[in-house]
């Protein structure tokens, strides 16, 4: 897993409401939150552009943060992002206080492997990624930046499910727990749908049934 560190510098703000959060994105900032660990809840203010940026890796989705309130860091992780619907504009980020004992819920990206050396893909099958990340329960400490799923074994028609998924030590699946009904799948290779040719074949051999008059 990655080592990136991500430091969010952020001013508390006591005015708050829809006036406010227009006045602070015409100044270039973003109005966010932090809330939990049986803490109150803060009003902040963030940097568009940081935020803008920070937002633009996979990682940071998934991932402690040092949220930084006046100087002072505090971990948590990203919980929402409102985004403006036409513009490239933040509207408002949620951040939520985590320490390394809280059990957290998380969706974290799933990453796929080995693909190239499938023996499914070499006999000209097709990869269908049917899930691009999973909700995950874990120790805030045991938080994964991505999960891999690694398909290199996969023959044609073979699928992977969420319970053929390696987790990292710490890490479950909740949906899991629901019964078997749930342990929907992830990724598969199938056979490339024909006919095309056999369609063209056929479009060709209509007219030279018509031409004996």
């Amino acid at each position: 897993m990655s080592a990136v560190d991500f430091d969010i510098n952020a001013q508390a703000r006591s005015d708050v409401g829809k006036g406010a959060s227009r006045r602070l994105r015409r100044e270039g900032k973003v109005p966010a939150v932090l809330y939990g660990a049986g803490k109150d809840a803060v009003s902040l203010a963030l940097d568009h552009d940081e935020i803008f940026h920070h937002l633009e890796h996979e990682a940071f989705y998934s991932h402690i943060l040092s949220v930084k309130v006046d100087g002072k860091a505090q971990k948590a992780v990203l919980k929402d992002v409102q985004r403006h619907p036409a513009k490239p504009k933040i509207q408002h980020v949620d951040f939520q206080r985590v320490s390394e004992t809280d059990t957290i819920h998380m969706h974290v990206p799933l990453h796929f492997i080995g693909e190239e050396v499938a023996p499914g893909v070499k006999a000209g099958g097709l990869i269908s990624h049917l899930m691009t990340g999973v909700d995950i329960n874990c120790l805030a400490k045991d938080l994964p930046e991505y999960i891999e799923v690694d398909v290199s074994a996969l023959e044609t028609g073979d699928a992977i499910h969420l319970s053929h998924i390696k987790l990292p030590k710490g890490v479950e699946i909740p949906a899991l727990a629901q019964g078997p009904d749930h342990d929907l799948p992830v990724v598969s290779i199938h056979a490339p749908k024909g006919g095309a040719a056999d369609e063209e074949e056929a479009g060709e051999a209509a007219p030279a049934a018509e031409g004996g008059e």
